[in-house]
């Protein structure tokens, strides 16, 4: 049993979900309605996941930890025809410790996260390339682990790294409104290990939202001129996978 079937949980519809679409890659830009970025699916209203499954939704990738997941469970998309793959990138939000309280610090955090969770990276990225229509990643706020994925696929797709920081800029217009659709679940999960909802919202919106963390991340990837896409190709990304993602995604 979750806390959605306990509790008053409130539902309501995401503040930080974009269509990658438009972005340019190598050959042209991603495809509207192929891949979705969001905050946290499995509090969305009815009527919000409803829509997303008439407008082509088929396949939702559940980025947060277990325990994030045994609050909420699926939530109503659990009542719907979408098909869903837990795909954890941390064991425990504990695991990003005093990280959380700084927003301009999170480069570090992404490093890390990809370095450990790149075979989890991969996985992503090949359910990504095999679905059958829309496919939808999300974590709690849209923000870290979905960054870290949506920079992973869109490098796959050869987006220069301007692109990819344009993207993960946009999730800081939404910081204020994450954080309050965030507060009766991840508050709650947070305090469990000591860390502070409140204080990662100041942290994270006194100022003007960073793109150093997704420049860090980037800079690891590609610095000396390297391949980017090296430690996912370790991991197990191949030509055959980057083909298919870009057959699917390329406009």
């Amino acid at each position: 049993m979750t806390l959605i079937d306990t509790i008053d949980l409130p539902l309501s519809a995401p503040v930080n979900l974009r269509d990658l679409g438009g972005i340019p890659v190598a050959g042209g830009s991603v495809r509207d309605g192929f891949a979705i970025r969001a905050d946290d699916l499995s509090i969305v209203d009815r009527e919000t996941a409803s829509a997303l499954a008439e407008e082509g939704l088929t396949t939702i990738i559940d980025l947060r930890s277990a325990d994030e997941v045994e609050l909420t469970g699926r939530g109503p998309f659990g009542t719907l025809p979408v098909t869903y793959h837990h795909v954890p990138f941390m064991a425990s939000i504990g695991d990003a410790g005093a990280e959380a309280h700084d927003q301009t610090q999170f480069g570090s955090l992404y490093v890390r996260m990809l370095d450990e969770a790149a075979p989890r990276v991969v996985q992503a990225l090949a359910i990504i390339a095999y679905a059958p229509g829309a496919v939808a990643f999300h974590c709690a706020a849209g923000q870290d682990r979905t960054g870290v994925l949506a920079a992973s696929l869109l490098l796959a797709l050869g987006a220069e790294p301007e692109a990819i920081v344009a993207d993960y800029v946009r999730t800081g217009e939404n910081s204020d409104a994450i954080m309050r659709r965030l507060e009766p679940t991840i508050g709650r999960l947070m305090a469990k290990f000591g860390l502070n909802l409140d204080e990662a919202a100041r942290a994270a919106t006194r100022s003007e939202f960073s793109p150093e963390p997704i420049r860090g991340l980037l800079a690891h990837l590609g610095g000396d001129g390297t391949d980017p896409l090296a430690a996912l190709r370790d991991a197990g990304l191949d030509d055959g996978l980057i083909a298919r993602l870009r057959e699917r995604a390329v406009a």
